[in-house]
């Protein structure tokens, strides 16, 4: 066999491996746990970290001051150094939604080695903890674009007292509307749950951990223990950071697909979504070099190859880099089918994801030139240094 032929059923070998032994990532049926209403429904506290929210804010604040929770419940908002009223315009609109308790705080610009979300999502939880009502008995961490159902929190909450889980993420349903984050957003979480099995995170003895930032219900006995935010201060990619530390100290984690929980955040553009990638696409190859010729040369092979050697091999005459390669193209498109339809979206995109993987490719190695040049982990006007430069 030629190299065209041998890349071709590599490829094929490998997604083979990903379809039936990568903890069966591609399907998109874990949802919340089965769960009872606790006999007694303990206290929440509700920390939201906004920097420059006041675009977002009125489509989600909302929805967590109407949260229908039967037990105690009180939301605090942390104004992290924003320059558009942020925090003005969510007391705005707890007087116009009235509902849950909202407290608003600015604690000024994050110490040394500190993420400026981690910084507020520290001073939130101090607050939350030194409130009149007691130390609450869960913390949800969600972000300042993230609208929830009214029963949302409820079912967080059963959810985790069912399963004795310390800690309850949902990956929200990201906005999909223009053309752009209809061929990007739906795979960002489908190459998410190729690189963190969600069966896999779920499994009670399980090493794989992560969560999905926007929405964490956590219990606060179990972020004492872990020593959260602290020991994660530095941390870009925080909330993976955040469910490793949960698994470290003996909590149980659990990981599924969010039906009460979405994004409101637009993407109008390719630029948008171009610099949600990169930002932290280099800090979870942890800045090394050989982890990114890894990554490029990975990305090429299993998402690459396959729409070219099917086509080159139809076009020079070379049957096994065809078959292979069409067969590799049709596992990969087949395994995304389930997240499209998970986002409403058409099937004629799924051939189209080599094209969505050349596109993240480019915002990795984007990330690290933008490292390399003192502007990696930019986000909303801050850059911060790898860890051991912090």
């Amino acid at each position: 066999m030629g190299p065209l032929s041998i890349a071709a059923c590599v490829s094929l070998a490998v997604w083979l491996w990903l379809t039936f032994g990568q903890g069966m990532f591609w399907r998109t049926d874990v949802r919340l746990p089965p769960r009872t209403p606790p006999a007694r429904w303990p206290s929440v506290a509700v920390v939201v970290p906004a920097r420059d929210e006041a675009g977002v804010l009125p489509l989600s604040l909302p929805s967590l001051l109407a949260q229908d929770y039967p037990g105690e419940a009180e939301v605090f908002l942390v104004d992290d150094g924003s320059s558009d009223g942020t925090g003005a315009l969510a007391l705005a609109l707890a007087r116009e939604h009235p509902g849950l308790p909202l407290t608003v705080c600015s604690p000024g610009e994050p110490e040394a080695g500190w993420t400026g979300k981690l910084w507020a999502v520290r001073h939130g939880i101090g607050l939350a903890r030194a409130a009149d009502a007691g130390e609450p008995e869960y913390l949800l961490l969600t972000d300042a674009d993230i609208a929830h159902e009214p029963d949302s929190l409820r079912e967080l909450v059963a959810a985790a007292v069912s399963a004795d889980l310390d800690l309850v993420s949902l990956m929200a349903r990201l906005r999909v509307v223009t053309v752009w984050e209809r061929l990007v957003v739906p795979a960002f979480v489908y190459f998410f749950a190729q690189l963190y099995p969600f069966r896999w995170i779920n499994r009670p003895a399980g090493r794989t951990a992560a969560a999905a930032g926007g929405c964490v219900l956590l219990r606060t006995e179990t972020a004492v223990r872990a020593g959260v935010p602290e020991s994660i201060r530095q941390a870009v990619i925080d909330d993976v950071s955040l469910a490793r530390a949960v698994r470290r100290s003996g909590g149980r984690i659990w990981l599924g697909l969010a039906e009460r929980v979405d994004s409101v955040r637009p993407y109008s553009g390719l630029g948008d979504l171009w610099r949600m990638v990169s930002r932290s696409a280099y800090a979870q190859l942890r800045h090394q070099p050989l982890l990114l010729v890894g990554t490029v040369a990975g990305l090429a092979l299993v998402y690459l190859a396959p729409p070219v050697t099917c086509c080159a091999g139809l076009l020079t005459g070379r049957p096994v880099a065809a078959w292979a390669g069409a067969a590799a193209w049709l596992l990969m498109a087949g395994t995304y089918l389930p997240m499209l339809r998970y986002y409403r979206q058409s099937a004629v995109l799924a051939p189209l994801l080599p094209l969505t993987a050349l596109l993240y490719l480019l915002m990795t190695v984007d990330s690290a030139v933008q490292h390399y040049r003192g502007r990696g982990a930019a986000w909303k006007g801050r850059t911060y240094a790898r860890p051991s430069d912090a």
